[in-house]
Order: structure tokens, then sequence, then C-alpha cells
């Protein structure tokens, strides 16, 4: 089996477990993470079939990335409940035995975590939007060497999606380029054009 049929195999079967996964909330993100691993043995062989190290790169710091996002985000998050005096009331409430905190307390503890949260989230979109352009870049040299263009727009989906997640279209964007993904893995070919195999190996 070459290496693009292996691409086509893990790669859609990864992607859906990714896409799916997230709807399962009994399994964690167990689904979801084989899935990803899938995703990332597909994208390093196509790397190695089509010669262009880039592909798998670009993906690779596109995870990283988001990982690094996620990473900041929950640490801001903490650090805001912290500062904000969270830790302390959860101290109370496990001293008195698990009695209702004055109202006032949390209204108040909510109140000051609201910059972190909110910068906390800025932080997480932009990061979110670095972190796409990465994986866009990949998928454009995919559709660039296999000729399956439908990586391009699965790109730049995902790309508009993060940058306008602050909206309602952001998300279903992002779902619709979840779903072409799948679809484009499994529409790879079973080799390289003719062209792309020429300049693949003219490099």
């Amino acid at each position: 089996m070459s290496n693009l049929s292996n691409a086509r195999m893990y790669g859609g079967i990864g992607a859906l477990l990714m896409l799916v996964g997230g709807f399962i909330p009994a399994v964690g993100g167990i689904i979801p993470l084989i899935g990803l691993i899938l995703v990332f043995i597909a994208v390093k062989s196509i790397a190695n079939e089509t010669n262009d190290e880039s592909i798998f790169k670009n993906y690779l710091w596109y995870f990283v990335v988001s990982i690094v996002a996620m990473v900041v985000v929950f640490g801001i998050f903490i650090a805001s409940f912290g500062a904000a005096g969270g830790f302390s009331i959860l101290n109370m409430m496990q001293m008195q035995g698990g009695q209702t905190v004055n109202p006032e307390d949390i209204t108040s503890l909510v109140g000051n975590m609201m910059g972190g949260c909110l910068a906390a989230l800025v932080i997480g979109w932009i990061l979110m939007i670095v972190a796409t352009l990465f994986l866009r870049k990949s998928f454009n040299s995919i559709a660039e060497h296999t000729g399956v263009k439908l990586f391009a727009t699965t790109g730049l989906l995902f790309f508009v999606g993060a940058i306008t997640l602050v909206i309602l279209v952001g998300g279903i964007l992002l779902l619709i380029a979840a779903i072409l993904e799948i679809v484009a893995f499994f529409s790879l070919p079973e080799t390289l054009p003719k062209a792309a195999t020429a300049s693949t190996a003219e490099g």
C-alpha cells in the first residue's frame, strides 16, 4: 500500500474520529486523541510521499500552538480564580461542610474574575488564529502536491472560522471545515499527479 493510500485511510478515519469524538462526552478525549494520532500519521505519510517536510512541520506547529493556547487559557482562568479569592471561598465551603456560601461572595468572585476571563478568551482566540494559519499552510501544500483542492478550501475555512469564532458563524465554519477535512482525506489519489511527481523528483 502506497503512502497516499495509507494517508487516505488514516487521515479519513482520524478526521472522522476527531469530529465524532467531540459529540460523545462519555469517552472523554480518547476517541479524538486516537483520531489526532491517525491524522498525524497521514500528514507525515503525505510529507514523505511528496518530499515536502513543510507539510508535516506546519501541521506540527498547528498542534503545538493549539496546545499552548489551551494551557495558557486554562492557566489564566486558574490564576484569575485564585486572585479573585476563589480558593478561599472553596476552603470556606469545605470548612462549613459544603454549606451555602454568601451570594455576595459569589457575585464578588465573578466580578473580580471578569477581567482575567476576558484576557484568557482574547489570548486563546489570537493563538487559535495563529494555529489555524499553520494548518492552512499545511493543507495548501497538500492541495498543491496531490491536486485535491478541497484541502485548500478546508484550510481556509478553519482559518476564517477561527477569526470569526467571536460570533456564531465561526463555530459553524469550523464544523463545516471538520466535515470537509474528512472528505478531503478520503479524496486523496492512489499516486501523485504527474506534474507533482515531476516537481518532487526535481526537488
